[in-house]
């Protein structure tokens, strides 16, 4: 779940750009490109640079304006960026580095133009690489532990499947990591990821004066994801279809949590 205003698109969710270690000859700083090796690929670290560089080139000379590029092993999110006014903050799966270009400007037209109807096209191209996303946890990846110092997620999730969902939710649940503290506009508070059935709930929520109801909304909100799917529409991915709002509004404290979300929104931002 995220607080940004009802109906924004997850897509438009924080990307924040990292150096890279040492590669090839750095681009100038106006297309400055961070790379992350994806460590289920067997290319070496420097060719993957090399393959980043040149699709950040692409799509700042597709724009006419400087990309910040970051590629990942995401397992749920392909793509996600931020469009500034002066430079595209932008995150690809590492699918993206051997894109045709017709590709390539689906992207641009959807991340830095905002043309929804491209998304169709990407949808078309990510499902025909599903080969190449990774199917199972990393033993980096965090364990999930969903007993916290306020509140046992556990406890939290097994009640709301009896209550709501006749124990149908089948799925594992923890408290996400806690990030580094800084300034931040939004704040995701839960995250579902279909392939693994994972659970995680942003730690900002483990405080005594989070309310209970609210911190089971949320993990309401993140097992109803099991039974509505994003789906996708005129070319646009609706992350929350009106069957998922519909049952969501069924939550019996439903107005009194978006009401203290909103209260307490500067709160949680804070962490």
């Amino acid at each position: 779940m995220s607080l940004f205003p009802r109906g924004a698109s997850a897509e438009r969710a924080a990307a924040s750009a990292q150096r890279a270690p040492e590669g090839p000859a750095p681009l100038p700083p106006r297309n400055r490109v961070a790379e992350e090796a994806p460590r289920v690929l067997t290319a070496s670290r420097e060719e993957l640079w090399t393959r980043a560089e040149s699709l950040a080139w692409r799509l700042s000379a597709n724009l006419g304006m400087p990309v910040r590029l970051a590629v990942t092993d995401n397992r749920s999110t392909m793509v996600s960026f931020r469009r500034g006014s002066q430079v595209l903050q932008l995150r690809l799966h590492h699918m993206f580095l051997d894109a045709p270009e017709v590709v390539v400007r689906a992207v641009a037209d959807y991340a830095g133009r905002g043309h929804r109807a491209a998304g169709a096209l990407l949808d078309e191209y990510i499902r025909g690489q599903q080969p190449l996303i990774r199917q199972l946890r990393r033993e980096s990846d965090a364990e999930l532990n969903p007993l916290g110092r306020c509140f046992d997620l556990r406890a939290l999730y097994n009640g709301v499947n009896e209550a709501y969902f006749q124990n149908a939710i089948q799925a594992r649940i923890g408290w996400g990591r806690m990030p580094p503290r800084r300034r931040r506009k939004s704040i995701r508070l839960g995250v579902y990821d279909h392939q693994t059935r994972e659970i995680r709930i942003h730690p900002a929520l483990d405080k005594p004066d989070v309310p209970a109801f609210f911190v089971e909304f949320i993990v309401f909100h993140e097992m109803l994801h099991q039974l509505f799917p994003s789906s996708n529409r005129t070319g646009r991915r609706v992350h929350h279809p009106r069957a998922f709002r519909e049952r969501e509004r069924t939550y019996p404290h439903y107005a009194a949590a978006l009401r203290w979300e909103r209260e307490n929104l500067g709160a949680l931002l804070r962490g």
